[in-house]
């Protein structure tokens, strides 16, 4: 099998040849077909979080093991299967939940793998996408991409799924009132498009870069804003018909939580879901008396990507737009992320 594999925090992914890969039990090999880059990955290659106050969250001490193939939104067809696996249809393409948990804790039992203390996720603790074979443990983490290609499906395992679960949670406001979106990149303009398919209105998004905020006017955002202008709150509360009922901040820097905590309203909620970093830079005082909820998603679970799936099958899931490249682009990719180069999402295709 070929793969790009992370071998040193900090450093370029190398290209590696492994032994073909056998499976056992309830595990399915896969001939991966597509895999999306991610945000995300960055950190990954990058090695740590910035929390802030000078200190990091460092992925080594957090169990994370190199040599790691990276990649969390794959999408692939059946080539084996363990013989405890059940009949598994080898003509169809899938894309994999890659957010598996231990199985075994609280979390996992009530369906919530995303959220295991002992994770198994594919990319980051288990190698994932960046390679032409994959091995998951069970067929319950595959899902029929229908008519959809392995290049539009792929992302769904995260960008799309990360924002939906983000969507969920307020979406008992965004029938009433726009939600305010900050971020325009991959998530952002999928964001834009699960708002309406879950009957929102128009959202409003916030980003500071020009090039992006027109791919989410050409989305269906109702507008964009700055949100380096001096006065971002003040059109951002204008453009949601007053203080916002819900922002969800899909970059999370110590500058957009702000932008956040001024624009919504009382009861409100922010949430956050992007991983830029730093520190919260909340007066305390304040929260209460807004009585406002800041609350964290992290990625979904296995039955919110079933439900997801389920939308995207039937085509009310405007797909993001993609350019594909080859595997052995993945390190130019990933620079090209970094440098804000990437509008809509970017697909290793092996």
């Amino acid at each position: 099998m070929r793969c790009q594999s992370l071998t040193k925090f900090g450093n370029p992914l190398t290209a590696e040849e492994r032994p073909d890969m056998t499976v056992s039990g309830t595990e399915v090999l896969l001939k991966v077909t597509a895999n999306g880059v991610c945000h995300s990955d960055l950190h990954i290659r990058e090695g740590s979080y910035n929390l802030g106050h000078g200190q990091r969250m460092n992925f080594g001490e957090r169990g994370m093991k190199l040599p790691l193939v990276m990649g969390h939104e794959p999408a692939g067809r059946v080539i084996a299967a363990g013989p405890d696996a059940g009949d598994i249809d080898t003509s169809l393409d899938y894309v994999v939940y890659p957010w598996h948990g231990c199985g075994s804790c609280h979390q996992c039992k009530m369906g919530r793998e995303n959220y295991c203390a002992a994770p198994k996720f594919l990319g980051m603790f288990a190698d994932g996408g960046y390679a032409d074979m994959l091995k998951i443990p069970h067929p319950k983490y595959l899902f029929g991409i229908g008519s959809l290609t392995p290049a539009q499906a792929a992302p769904l395992a995260c960008s799309g799924l990360t924002t939906f679960s983000a969507l969920k949670k307020v979406e008992d406001t965004i029938k009433a009132a726009p939600v305010v979106i900050i971020g325009a990149g991959g998530l952002g303009l999928m964001a834009i498009g699960l708002v309406k398919s879950m009957g929102g209105l128009d959202p409003v998004v916030v980003d500071i870069d020009p090039e992006k905020r027109e791919a989410a006017l050409a989305a269906g955002a109702s507008c964009a804003i700055d949100g380096a202008a001096e006065d971002a709150v003040a059109q951002v509360q204008a453009a949601t018909g007053g203080p916002s009922l819900a922002v969800i901040d899909l970059v999370g820097a110590e500058a957009t939580a702000s932008l956040a905590f001024n624009a919504i309203a009382k009861g409100g909620k922010i949430v956050i879901v992007g991983l830029f970093g730093g520190a919260a830079p909340w007066p305390l005082p304040l929260i209460p008396v807004k009585a406002v909820t800041i609350m964290g998603s992290y990625v979904g679970s296995l039955p919110e990507f079933a439900e997801l799936m389920d939308l995207a099958v039937q085509g009310k899931v405007p797909m993001l737009p993609t350019a594909t490249h080859a595997l052995e682009e993945a390190e130019n990719v990933l620079n090209q992320l970094e440098e804000g180069k990437v509008i809509g999402r970017a697909v290793l295709t092996p």
